[in-house]
């Protein structure tokens, strides 16, 4: 036979549980209302802090520049990025990102080759020539402070997934067809022609206040 000192301790462990667990739905609910807005208002019920727990930059390296930056074009691309499953309705599984991409292209001109067959002189230092490497363009530099999403539509399992993701809802892909675009852009734009107008002018200015009277440049 059971002691009574035994049972109301017995007693109390289903109720514990039951508390619980209503505990551990609490928490799912509020997460779930924070992570989609499932309800209007309700955003931020947990509230957040932001903190930098940076260290210094530190310096790896330093690079000596040969080259003279001539131009620089900017550019805006709107990306439409849509990923759908097979056999899945998009409301189940898929993707859809719609983002503005900014983003500056440089054209520059590389002097770091150049020996002493690219320059001529004359004997009374009267005229000079220069044959330079044509102008190229660099990469494609987004600027994350123009650049934003400007809607994200996801299927439910993506959604799941965000939830065990290291990086929800991932902007990479949108982002690397966003410099994509902005480079091909460039390269049809004339950026590079332009670049190659401002060395021009630039040397042709700076060797006439060296006395050169006849200054010719040209591209190889």
């Amino acid at each position: 036979m059971e002691s009574s000192s035994e049972r109301p301790g017995r007693s109390l462990r289903p109720m514990w549980g039951r508390i619980a667990a209503g505990l551990v739905v609490i928490v799912v609910l509020i997460v779930l209302v924070e992570r989609f807005s499932l309800v209007p208002g309700f955003g931020g019920i947990l509230g957040e802090d932001t903190r930098d727990r940076s260290g210094p930059a530190l310096l790896k390296s330093v690079q000596d520049m040969d080259r003279y930056e001539a131009a620089v074009g900017n550019f805006q691309v709107v990306v439409d990025l849509e990923k759908d499953a097979a056999f899945l309705p998009d409301a189940i599984r898929g993707t859809r990102t719609l983002y503005v991409g900014a983003g500056t292209v440089g054209g520059y001109v590389d002097l770091g080759g150049l020996d002493e067959r690219s320059v001529t002189v004359n004997e009374d230092r009267t005229e000079a020539s220069l044959r330079l490497p044509h102008a190229v363009l660099g990469q494609a530099a987004l600027d994350p402070n123009r650049s934003y999403a400007v809607s994200k539509q996801r299927g439910l399992l993506d959604r799941i997934g965000d939830l065990f993701s290291d990086n929800p809802a991932g902007e990479q892909a949108v982002q690397k067809l966003a410099a994509q675009h902005i480079d091909e852009a460039a390269r049809a734009s004339g950026l590079a022609d332009r670049a190659e107008k401002n060395t021009t002018s630039m040397l042709e200015g700076l060797l006439r206040s060296l006395g050169f009277r006849k200054v010719t440049i040209t591209y190889a």
